[in-house]
């Protein structure tokens, strides 16, 4: 078919031991972490915000979105400035690792008989250089 894709590319992040990847048609910019501004009320999804450039862009802490222990401390990490319908939104994750092209066709659908680990915010798994990454749906990230 013409003008299909056949091929995506993907920027590839990790937290902690797991490896997961976003389309980098999302992504606006990477930066290291800025000094976070705290919302009026605590909120579970969301840390704080920042201003870049003069936007203010919420921040997510993807560990605490997945449930993971949170990083204390000296770990830095990066932020991923993400492109959503209606804003910008910062994802904090450990590291930043590469853009990876993957064939649409070996984007395989998420896990769906485990619940409650993270899988609703999936849109499928890849596999590049014997790694598994989780290609995730930046879409549903503020579903509860």
């Amino acid at each position: 078919m013409e003008g299909s894709i056949t091929d995506i590319q993907l920027a590839c992040f990790s937290l902690g031991d797991k490896l997961f990847a976003v389309d980098i048609m999302r992504i606006r910019e990477i930066l290291i972490p800025q000094k976070l501004s705290p919302l009026p009320c605590e909120s579970d999804l969301l840390e704080g915000v920042i201003n870049i450039r003069g936007s203010v862009i919420p921040v997510m802490d993807m560990r605490k979105r997945f449930g993971m222990q949170i990083n204390q401390g000296a770990h830095a990490g990066k932020l991923l400035i993400v492109s959503l319908v209606n804003q910008l939104l910062a994802l904090l994750v450990d590291d930043v690792m590469e853009v990876i092209s993957v064939p649409v066709s070996e984007i395989k659908p998420p896990i769906h008989i485990v619940s409650g680990v993270g899988m609703e915010f999936l849109l499928g798994v890849c596999l590049s250089n014997d790694r598994v990454f989780m290609v995730l749906d930046i879409d549903s990230l503020f579903k509860k």
